[in-house]
C-alpha cells in the first residue's frame, strides 16, 4: 500500500469512477486507462471499488454502467493471476446479477456484464458453470445472455467447456421448445452452433485436449434431437436473422449427427437449406451450411447426394452466376463458398459435374455462360488430378466459347485458358486454337466476284452506295477488256425480257448524280465519270464522241482538287453543261422525254441526300429545257411540285432551280403550272379550315408557299430578257404576293413564317438581278420599288447581327443596288434609312473565318460562307456607289461619310478594314466623278482628315494602305476645288505614293516616321480655318480603340501644338477638360504619355493658367487628373518650383480641425482641411514621374520631414463632408461622390511618402517596408507607430547619411501643439536609437536629450515611446549605456511604477528596456538593486497580458547575472521555479520561449548540476520539448536534490490548480502526477495529500477536457 492512505486512493478511484462516463471520449478513455493503472496495482481494492460503486448506485444510467463493467473486464483480464479468490467470485456474483438484473434484453449493459464472465472464465471455469448453471436450470427458460454466455465461453474456452457440454446439452434440449420468442430462439441456435464448433475443434485436437476419452457420438443423441426442433420448426420462421443462425448452426451440427440420422435428414435437409436462398438476401451463410452438410454427407460415403444432386447443381449455378461486388465482402465469401461446394461434388460426381457444367457454356444468356466459365476454372485451378480424365473434354467444349460477341465472356475465357496454360491443357491436340483465340480474335476472308453486266444492278441500289467505288472500277476493266476483244455481249439489252437490269436512263444519271459530289462514298465522283464514259455506247451512240473529248477534262480537274479546294458551284455547273451538250448530240426529243420521265421518277432514291437530290433537280430541269413536248413538260413539272418535300429547304431550292432552268425555253407554260399548282386541290387540303383539321404527315402549306416563291425568283432569273419585264408586274410579283401574304377573313396578314420570309429575300434578288440585266436596254418605271425597298430594309434588320448563315443580305444588297438606280428615287428620310441599314448589317459582321456558334445544322462550311462575304461586300460596295453618284458634293459625301466614321475606329479589326476599304472605294468614285463647275468650300476636309489620318498607322496593314488611299484622295479633291486641273499632280501629295509603299513594314519607327512625313503634307495643304476642327477629331482619335491609331492621333496633336499652342491661351481650360475627359478612356500607355506632353507643352507656355485649372479639380483626384499632375512632374525646373512651394505651404496650413460629429455622439472628430490634402495628392502624383528625381533630391530631407509631420496629422482624420464646395468643375462633383468615400486622407501621405523613398532611390527602404506590411500599420490608428518604427528601422539601415538633416528639419516639430505631430516624430527617433547608426553620425546626444524631455510629456503614448527610445540605447549604441546609467534606471524604474498606464504599455516598454540594458551595465551599478526590481518583477508573472509575462520573465533570466551567488536570489528563484516550469506549457508560445530563456540563464542560481544540466540541454527557444518527459525526469532531481522544499513545491503546485488558463491547470496536474508516482516512501511526509487529492478530484470536473484528462492521468499514480 506504501504510504499514501488507503482513503486518498478511495477518493481518487471513487472520482475516477464519478469520471468514468465523461462526455469527452478522450477523457472517457484517460479514466478508464487511470483506473486500469489503479486496479493492476491494487486489484482486489479497485474492483471492490468498482463492485461497491455499481451497487451503491443501482439507477446508473445504461452507458454509465457499462463503462464501469468494461473497466471490471480490462482488469480481470490484466491482472487475473493476482486477484484474490474471493474477489473472483464476488466479481463472478456481481457480473452474473448485472448481467440477469434485467428480464429483458439490454444490449450493450448486458453484453458488458457477460464479457466479464467470459474473461474470468478463461481461468476459473468451475466456478463459472457453478454460477451460470443456477441460473440455466431445467424445465425454466434461461435468460439471453445466460446462453449467450455459455455460448461465448465454448468458442473462448475450449477446453474448458467441451467437458460440461453433455450436461449443458441435455439441459437445453427441453427448453428448446419452450422457447417462444425469436431471440431466444436465435440465441440456443447461436449456442448450437457454438457448441458444436467447440466439440469438433476438441475433437480435432486430441493430443491437447484434458480427456482424450471424448468421441463424436458423445453428443449424437443431444444433436439429433436439437436437430429435430430446429429443422422442422425454427428453419421456417418469418425471421430472416433467425433463419440464418439456425441453418448456419444445422451446417456445424451436421458433422455431429449420428450417420443414420444425417443419412435419414438429407434428402429433406439439402433441398430445404436450398430454398433459403429465395428467402435471403444474405447468401454467404446458407452457402457456408450447404457446404459444411455435404461435406459432413460425403465423410460419411452417403449415397443421398446423389439424388440430389440435379437440384444442388441448379441452385449453385444460379448462385455461382450472380455478379462478385468486390466492395461487399458478403457476396465475394459467398463465391468462394458455392466454388468449395462445386469442389466437394468434383471429388464424388466428376462426370455429372464436368457434362452439367459444358452444357451451361452453350446458354444463351451471358451471366449463365460466365457462371460456367467460373466453375471450370476453379476446378482445373482446384482438383489437378482428378481433372486429369477431362481435359479432351474440356478442351473440345471450351470452343464454342471462344466464338462469344460478348467482351465479359471473352475476358472469363481468356482467364479459363491461362488457368489450361498453367496445367497442361496448351500442349494437347486442340491446343493451338486456344493460342490462336488469344492472339487474333477473327480473320474475315475477301468473297468480292463480279459478274457483267449483273455487277450494274448493284449501282443504282442505296444501299450499296458505299461499294460504288470498287463496283466502278471493276466495271470499267471489264468493259474495257469486252471492248477491246470486241466481244459481243459487250452491248447491253436493257430491254430484254426478264431483265433486272436498271435502264440507261437511271444508269447515265445515277452516275452524274455520284459525280455531283466526288468526293463522297470514297471518292465515287470520278470512278463514275469513267464508266460513264467506259458504256457511252450502252447509253446513247451518239454520246460516245462527246464524251471521250469532255470527260477526261472533268477528271484532270478532279485529280487537281481536293474535296477542300473543289469549287462545288462551278463543278455542278460544268456536269450541268456536259448534260446539256450531251442532249444536243444525242438531239432525240424522245430519248430526251424518257429521260425526263426517269429522272423525275428517281428522284425519291435520293430522300436521305438532299444535296445530291438538289442536283438531280438541276438536271432535270436542264433535260426539260431540250424537251419539246408542251404536255410532258407540264406533266413533269407536275409531278415535281406534287411529290417534293418541301419541308426541306435544300429540297426547296433544288425544285425552284430546276423549274427556272425549264422555263429558259418554256416561259408561259412554266408561269402557267406555278400559277395552276397555287390554286390546285393539293393547296386547299393543306390548308384546311386554318389549318387545323391538318393531318400531322400532311405538308406544310407555308413551305410549299416558300416552294412556289423561290420558283418566281429563279424563273425571273432564266427568263428571256425580252419576254421578262411585262410579266414581272402582272405575273411574278402578283402571286409572290399573293402567297407571301394571307387573307384571313377578308383581312390581309403578314406570315410570320421564316422560310417563307427567306424564300420571299431569295426571289425578290433574283428578280431585282434579273430587272437589273433588262433596264440596260430598255426602260422601265418600277413603281413597287419603294414598297420592295421597304420590305427588303425590314428583312436586313430581323437578322442577327452576330452571324451570317443565309445569303439574305447578299441578296437584300444586290436588290437594293439595282433597285436605287431605278425611278423613282428615294427620298432623304428612305435614303438615310437605306445606309444605316446596310452598313449596320453587315460592318458588324464577325469574320468569314470565325466558326459558327450556331446549331450543326444552320452553319455553314468555311468556303461557302467565304464565297457569301465576298458577295455580300462586293453588292454593298455597289449600293454605296450607286447612292453616291446621285448626289456627288460634299454635303453627299458627308451624309454618307457620317455612317462609316463610327466603324473607322472599331476595336474589331476587320469592322475598320471594311470601313477604311469602302470610304476610299468612295473617295476614289468621288475624285474619278468629280466635276467643278465653281470654286468652293470644301468644308469637311479637315473633319475628314481628323477621321482618316491616325489610320494610316493602323496595326492592320489592309486599312493602312486603304487610310492612306483615302488622305491622297481628300489631298487632291481639296485641290480640284482650289481650282487645279484634273491632271495637276503635286509633289508633297504625291509623295504620299511613297510612303504607301513604306506601310507595308510594321515596325513602329516606320510608321511614326510615316505619321510625320502625313503631317507635313496635311499642314501645308490644311486651310487655317480649318485646324480647330481637325484638333478636336485628333482628340477623338486619342482614344481610338487601335493603340497605333491613337499614338498617331497624339504625334500629330503635339506637332500641331508645338507649332501653333501660343495662340490658344483662351482654350486651354477647354482643352485640359477635354484632355481629362480624353485620358478616361484611353488605354494605351504611351499616348498617357503623349497626352501628358501635350498638358507639358500647355504648362510651358501658359503655367499659370494650367496650374490653377489642375488644383481646382475635384477631390480625390481622379486617376486622369492624377495623371495630368504626373505629366508637371517631367521638368524638373518647373517640379522643383511647385514642391518648394508645396513644402512650404503644408508647415503653415491647419492640417485638421476638430468638430463634433453628432449632437447624440459626445467627443469631436478629426475633419481634415481640403488645402493641405490637394497639396499632398499633387506631391503624390508629380513625383511619381521618373524625371521629377533631380527636383526631388534637391529638396529631400525637408520634403521628407514635411511629408512624416504630414503622415502624423493624418492619422484617424477623416474627410469633410463638403470636401469640393469649393471645385469650379461642377459636372465632376456629382459623379466624385463614390470616389470620395473612398478616399483616406492618411493614405495620400502615406503613398506621397513612399514614392518619395522610391523617387529618392532609397529601394532598399521601400522593399523592406513592402515586405513588413508597413504602409498599412502606418495608416492604422492602432499600429501607427509600428509602421513608424518600421519606416525608421528601414531608413537607419538603408539611408544613414540623410538621417543628420532629416533630424535637424523634425526637432522644431517635436514641441508642436499637435500631439499627434509629437507621437510621429517621437516613434521615428525611438527607433533610430535601436541603431548605431545614431552614434556614427553623431546624434546620439540630440536623440536621447530629446526622449529625456519627452519622459514627462503629457501624452502617455509619447511617454511610452521615450521610455522605448531610453531603452533601445542598449541595442543601438550600448557602449554608451553605463555613460548614462544613472538616467536610464531612473527612467526605467519609474517607468514601472507609473501609475497613468491603465493598459500597462510604459510598464512593458520599462521593463523589456531594463532587461535591455541589464546586459550592458556594470555590476557596480545594479548590484544594490537587484533584489528590489525582482520584487517589482514578481506580480507580473501571472498577468493575463502575454506581452507583459513574456516581458517580465525575460527580465527575470537578465537580472541572474547580477544576483548570481547571491542566497537571497536564489531563494527568489526558487519562489518562482514552479510559476516558470508551469508557464512551459502557456497558451502564448513567446511566454514559452521567455521561461526557456530565463529557466536556461538562471540554472546556475538554483542550486542542483542536474536540473541545471538539464535547464542547459532541453530548454532551447527555438527547439521542441517532450513537456511530460521533461517534468516526469526533473520532479526526480527536485526529489533528489531539494527534499527539504518538496512541500513548498507542492503546495505552490495546488495553487497553480485555480490558474486562468487551462494549459496550465492541466500542467500543474501532471507536475504533481509525476512528483507523485516518482516520490519514494519515505518522503511521503512532506506531502499534504488530502490537499492533492481534493485539488485533484476538483479538477476532474474541469470545464476543459484536456483539464480532465491530465487530472486523471494524475490518479493513477495513487499507488
Amino acid at each position: 500500500m506504501g504510504v499514501i492512505e488507503e482513503t486518498n486512493v478511495e477518493q481518487v478511484t471513487l472520482a475516477l469512477l464519478d469520471a468514468a462516463n465523461d462526455k469527452d471520449p478522450v477523457v472517457q478513455e484517460q479514466v478508464r486507462k487511470s483506473i486500469l493503472t489503479l486496479g493492476n496495482q491494487q486489484p482486489d481494492k479497485v474492483l471492490s471499488m468498482c463492485q461497491d460503486y455499481l451497487l451503491k448506485h443501482p439507477k446508473l444510467v445504461v452507458g454509465y454502467r457499462v463503462v464501469v463493467l468494461q473497466t471490471i473486464e480490462l482488469v480481470v483480464k490484466s491482472k487475473i493471476d493476482d486477484i484474490s479468490y474471493p474477489k473472483i467470485k464476488n466479481v463472478i456474483k456481481l457480473a452474473s446479477d448485472e448481467m440477469t438484473k434485467s428480464k429483458d434484453v439490454v444490449l450493450e449493459w448486458q453484453q458488458a456484464a457477460s464479457n466479464i464472465l467470459v474473461a474470468v472464465g478463461n481461468k476459473y471455469i468451475n466456478d463459472i458453470m457453478e454460477e451460470i448453471l443456477c441460473k440455466f436450470q431445467p424445465g425454466v427458460l434461461p435468460h439471453f445472455f445466460v446462453v449467450q454466455t455459455l455460448a461465448n465461453l465454448s468458442d473462448s474456452n475450449v477446453y474448458g467447456m467441451v467437458p460440461f457440454l453433455s450436461a449443458i446439452l441435455g439441459t437445453m434440449l427441453p427448453m428448446l421448445g419452450m422457447a417462444k420468442q425469436d431471440n431466444m430462439k436465435w440465441v440456443f441456435s447461436f449456442a448450437l452452433c457454438r457448441f458444436s464448433e467447440s466439440i469438433l475443434e476438441y475433437l480435432a485436437n486430441l493430443d491437447k485436449a484434458p480427456d482424450p476419452t471424448v468421441r463424436k457420438d458423445t453428443f449424437s443423441s443431444e444433436i439429433n434431437s436439437a436437430y429435430d426442433i430446429l429443422f422442422s420448426s425454427w428453419i421456417q420462421s418469418r425471421e430472416a436473422k433467425l433463419r440464418l443462425t439456425v441453418a448456419e448452426a444445422l451446417g456445424s451440427m451436421s458433422h455431429l449427427m449420428a450417420h443414420d440420422k444425417l443419412e435419414e435428414q438429407l434428402p429433406k435437409l439439402l433441398p430445404t437449406i436450398l430454398g433459403l436462398y429465395k428467402k435471403n438476401a444474405e447468401h454467404y451463410i446458407i452457402s457456408k451450411s450447404l457446404c459444411q452438410v455435404m461435406e459432413a454427407s460425403v465423410n460419411m460415403s452417403s449415397r443421398v447426394l446423389e439424388t440430389q444432386i440435379d437440384g444442388l447443381l441448379l441452385a449453385l449455378h444460379q448462385q455461382i452466376c450472380s455478379p462478385v461486388d468486390f466492395s461487399n465482402p458478403p457476396t465475394v465469401k459467398n463465391h468462394n463458398e458455392v466454388l468449395r461446394c462445386f469442389s466437394i461434388l468434383a471429388n464424388t460426381f466428376l462426370d455429372r459435374l464436368m457434362v452439367f457444367v459444358l452444357q451451361r457454356l452453350e446458354n444463351s444468356n451471358e451471366r449463365n455462360r460466365m457462371g460456367s466459365l467460373a466453375v471450370l476454372r476453379h476446378l482445373i485451378n482446384s482438383s489437378t488430378s482428378t481433372m486429369e480424365t477431362k481435359k479432351f473434354l474440356i478442351l473440345a467444349s471450351i470452343r464454342q466459347p471462344l466464338a462469344d460477341h460478348s467482351n465479359k465472356v471473352k475476358k472469363r475465357v481468356v482467364q479459363v485458358i491461362s488457368a489450361m496454360a498453367h496445367h497442361g491443357y496448351l500442349e494437347l491436340d486442340g491446343g493451338d486454337l486456344l493460342v490462336r483465340f488469344i492472339i487474333q480474335h477473327c480473320a474475315l476472308p475477301d468473297t468480292y466476284h463480279v459478274l457483267w453486266p449483273m455487277l450494274l444492278c448493284y449501282l443504282t441500289a442505296n444501299q450499296y452506295a458505299n461499294a460504288t467505288t470498287p463496283l466502278c472500277k471493276s466495271l470499267i476493266l471489264l468493259a474495257n477488256k469486252k471492248q477491246a476483244a470486241q466481244e459481243p455481249n459487250f452491248t447491253i439489252d436493257f430491254s430484254a425480257k426478264g431483265s433486272s437490269l436498271p435502264s440507261q436512263y437511271v444508269l447515265m444519271i445515277r452516275l452524274f448524280v455520284n459525280a455531283s459530289f466526288p468526293f463522297r462514298c470514297r471518292g465515287h465522283g470520278a470512278p463514275s465519270l469513267s464508266l460513264l464514259n467506259a458504256i457511252s455506247p450502252n447509253i446513247h451512240p451518239n454520246a460516245e464522241q462527246l464524251w471521250e473529248k469532255e470527260i477526261p477534262k472533268l477528271l484532270n480537274y478532279l485529280e487537281e482538287s481536293t474535296e477542300e479546294s473543289l469549287d462545288q458551284k462551278k463543278w455542278e455547273e460544268s456536269l450541268l453543261q456536259l448534260l446539256s451538250k450531251t442532249l444536243t448530240a444525242i438531239n432525240e426529243g424522245q430519248w430526251s422525254g424518257q429521260l425526263a420521265v426517269e429522272a423525275t421518277r428517281y428522284l425519291p432514291t435520293y430522300n436521305d441526300s438532299l444535296d445530291e437530290k438538289s442536283f438531280l433537280y438541276r438536271c432535270v430541269g436542264v433535260i426539260l429545257q431540250q424537251c419539246y413536248n408542251k404536255e410532258l413538260v407540264r406533266k413533269q413539272l407536275q409531278e415535281i411540285l406534287i411529290n417534293a418535300r418541301h419541308n426541306d429547304a435544300i429540297e426547296r431550292t433544288g425544285v425552284a432551280m430546276g423549274i427556272g432552268l425549264c422555263a429558259s425555253s418554256h416561259l408561259d407554260g412554266t408561269l402557267e403550272k406555278l400559277v395552276e399548282f397555287g390554286k390546285s386541290e393539293v393547296f386547299r387540303k393543306a390548308s384546311g379550315i386554318f389549318g387545323l383539321l391538318k393531318d400531322k404527315n400532311d405538308v406544310d402549306l407555308e413551305k410549299m408557299k416558300s416552294t412556289l416563291i423561290l420558283c418566281y425568283g429563279y424563273v425571273a432569273i432564266h427568263a428571256p430578257e425580252d419576254q421578262l419585264l411585262t410579266r414581272i408586274d402582272s405575273v411574278i410579283l402578283l402571286n409572290i404576293s399573293k402567297h407571301f401574304n394571307t387573307k384571313v377573313l377578308g383581312i390581309k396578314v403578314e406570315t410570320k413564317d421564316l422560310t417563307m420570309k427567306l424564300s420571299l429575300i431569295h426571289s425578290v434578288g433574283l428578280i431585282a438581278k434579273a430587272i437589273s440585266t433588262c433596264v440596260r436596254k430598255q426602260g422601265f418605271l418600277f413603281s413597287r420599288k419603294q414598297e420592295l425597298m421597304g420590305v427588303m430594309m425590314d428583312f436586313i434588320k430581323a437578322e442577327p447581327a452576330d452571324v451570317m448563315r443565309t445569303p439574305v443580305r447578299h441578296h437584300v444588297l444586290t436588290t437594293c443596288a439595282n433597285l436605287v438606280n431605278l425611278d423613282p428615287p428615294l427620298t432623304e428620310n428612305e435614303n438615310f434609312d437605306l445606309l444605316k441599314t446596310c452598313l449596320n448589317g453587315v460592318y458588324g459582321l464577325p469574320t468569314a473565318d470565325t466558326p459558327d456558334k450556331g446549331k450543326d445544322e444552320e452553319a455553314l462550311d468555311p468556303k461557302q460562307r467565304e464565297a457569301l462575304y465576298s458577295d455580300t461586300f462586293k453588292a454593298l460596295h455597289e449600293l454605296l456607289r450607286n447612292v453616291l453618284a446621285r448626289d456627288l458634293n460634299p454635303d453627299g459625301l458627308q451624309s454618307l461619310f457620317k455612317h462609316i466614321e463610327s466603324w473607322l475606329s472599331s476595336g474589331q479589326e476587320h469592322e475598320r478594314e471594311r470601313a477604311v476599304k469602302s470610304t476610299a472605294e468612295l473617295l476614289q468614285f468621288y475624285l474619278d466623278n468629280l466635276s467643278v463647275k465653281n470654286l468652293v468650300t470644301f468644308h469637311n476636309l479637315g473633319a475628314l482628315l481628323g477621321r482618316l489620318a491616325p489610320r494610316c498607322t493602323d496595326p492592320n496593314p489592309e486599312v493602312r494602305r486603304a487610310a492612306i488611299d483615302c488622305v491622297y484622295s481628300l489631298m487632291y479633291i481639296q485641290l480640284r476645288y482650289e481650282g487645279f486641273s484634273l491632271d495637276y499632280k503635286d509633289d508633297s501629295v504625291e509623295s504620299l505614293l511613297d510612303v504607301r509603299e513604306k506601310l507595308s513594314n510594321p515596325d513602329h519607327s516606320v510608321l511614326y516616321k510615316t505619321c510625320s512625313e502625313l503631317t507635313k503634307v496635311i499642314s501645308k495643304r490644311l486651310p487655317q480655318q480649318q485646324m480647330s476642327s481637325l484638333l478636336f477629331m485628333l482628340f477623338d482619335g486619342l482614344v481610338d480603340s487601335q493603340s497605333n491609331c491613337s499614338r498617331a492621333s497624339s504625334v500629330i496633336l503635339n506637332t500641331l501644338l508645338k507649332n501653333r499652342g501660343a495662340g490658344l491661351q483662351d482654350l486651354v481650360p477647354e482643352m485640359l477638360e477635354v484632355l481629362h475627359n480624353r485620358l478616361q478612356a484611353i488605354t494605351e500607355e504611351q499616348v498617357k504619355v503623349a497626352v501628358g506632353q501635350s498638358i507639358l507643352i500647355l504648362a510651358t507656355q501658359h503655367l499659370q493658367t494650367v496650374v490653377n485649372t489642375l488644383v481646382a479639380y475635384p477631390l480625390p483626384y481622379d486617376s486622369w487628373s492624377c495623371e495630368m499632375w504626373l505629366a508637371l512632374g517631367a521638368d524638373s525646373t518647373l517640379a522643383l518650383q511647385i514642391m518648394e512651394m508645396i513644402i512650404e505651404k503644408l508647415y503653415v496650413m491647419v492640417p485638421y480641425v476638430d468638430k463634433k460629429e453628432s449632437m447624440m455622439r459626445p467627443g469631436l472628430t478629426k475633419v481634415a482641411t481640403s488645402h493641405p490634402l490637394a497639396m499632398t495628392c499633387a506631391l503624390r502624383e508629380m513625383m511619381l514621374n521618373g524625371q521629377s528625381a533631380d527636383a526631388v533630391a534637391a529638396v529631400f530631407p525637408k520634403l521628407f520631414s514635411a511629408l512624416l509631420v504630414r503622415l502624423g496629422s493624418s492619422v484617424g482624420v477623416q474627410l469633410p463632408k463638403d470636401l469640393n464646395s469649393n471645385s469650379k468643375i461642377s459636372e465632376r462633383k456629382t459623379s466624385n461622390k463614390n470616389n470620395v468615400a473612398n478616399c483616406d486622407v492618411c493614405g495620400v501621405a502615406v503613398e506621397a511618402l513612399r514614392i518619395l523613398l522610391a523617387r529618392a532611390q532609397l529601394d532598399a527602404v521601400v522593399k523592406s517596408l513592402d515586405e513588413e506590411g508597413a504602409w498599412d500599420k502606418m495608416k492604422n490608428p492602432q499600429q501607427h507607430t509600428t509602421g513608424v518604427t518600421m519606416l525608421s528601422r528601414a531608413m537607419a539601415k538603408h539611408a544613414g547619411p540623410r538621417l543628420p538633416a532629416i533630424v535637424e528639419s523634425l526637432c522644431p516639430s517635436l514641441s508642436n501643439i499637435y500631439e499627434c505631430q509629437r507621437i510621429t516624430i517621437t516613434a521615428f527617433f525611438s527607433e533610430l536609437l535601436n541603431h548605431h547608426v545614431a552614434t556614427e553620425l553623431m546624434i546620439l546626444d540630440m536623440l536621447m536629450n530629446n526622449m529625456m524631455e519627452r519622459i514627462t510629456d503629457s501624452c502617455g503614448t509619447v511617454r511610452m515611446l521615450a521610455v522605448r527610445g531610453l531603452g533601445n540605447i542598449a541595442v543601438g549604441s550600448p557602449e554608451k549605456v553605463n555613460k548614462y546609467a544613472k538616467e536610464l534606471l531612473a527612467a526605467m524604474s519609474s517607468g514601472m511604477e507609473e501609475k497613468d498606464d491603465p493598459e500597462k504599455h510604459i510598464t512593458l516598454e520599462a521593463m523589456s528596456g531594463m532587461s535591455k540594458i541589464l546586459l550592458y551595465l556594470d555590476q557596480k551599478n545594479v548590484q544594490l538593486l537587484v533584489v528590489y526590481i525582482f520584487m517589482k518583477i514578481k506580480p507580473f508573472l501571472e498577468n493575463e497580458n502575454d506581452d507583459i509575462r513574456c516581458a517580465s520573465i525575460m527580465l527575470m533570466g537578465n537580472l541572474s547575472k547580477f544576483g548570481s551567488g547571491e542566497p537571497v536570489f536564489k531563494d527568489q528563484i526558487h519562489n518562482v521555479l514552479v510559476s516558470l516550469l508551469l508557464h512551459l506549457s502557456d497558451p502564448n508560445p513567446q511566454v514559452v520561449k521567455a521561461c526557456k530563456y530565463a529557466m536556461r540563464v538562471c540554472a546556475p542560481v538554483v542550486g542542483s548540476v542536474q536540473i541545471s544540466a538539464m535547464f542547459q540541454n532541453h530548454l532551447h527557444e527555438e527547439k521542441g520539448l517532450h513537456y511530460g518527459e521533461f517534468i516526469n525526469d526533473l520532479t526526480k532531481y527536485i526529489i533528489q536534490d531539494f527534499p527539504g522544499m518538496l512541500n513548498f513545491y507542492h503546495i505552490t503546485v495546488i495553487q497553480f490548480f485555480k490558474s486562468n488558463w487551462a494549459e496550465i491547470r492541466a500542467s500543474a496536474a501532471m507536475f504533481i502526477g509525476f512528483l507523485l508516482g516518482n516520490l519514494p516512501d519515505e518522503h511521503f511526509s512532506h506531502m499534504n495529500m488530502g490537499s492533492v487529492t481534493n485539488g485533484l478530484v476538483i479538477l476532474l470536473q474541469d470545464p476543459d477536457p484536456l483539464v480532465r484528462v491530465k487530472a486523471a492521468e494524475a490518479m493513477g499514480n495513487f499507488h
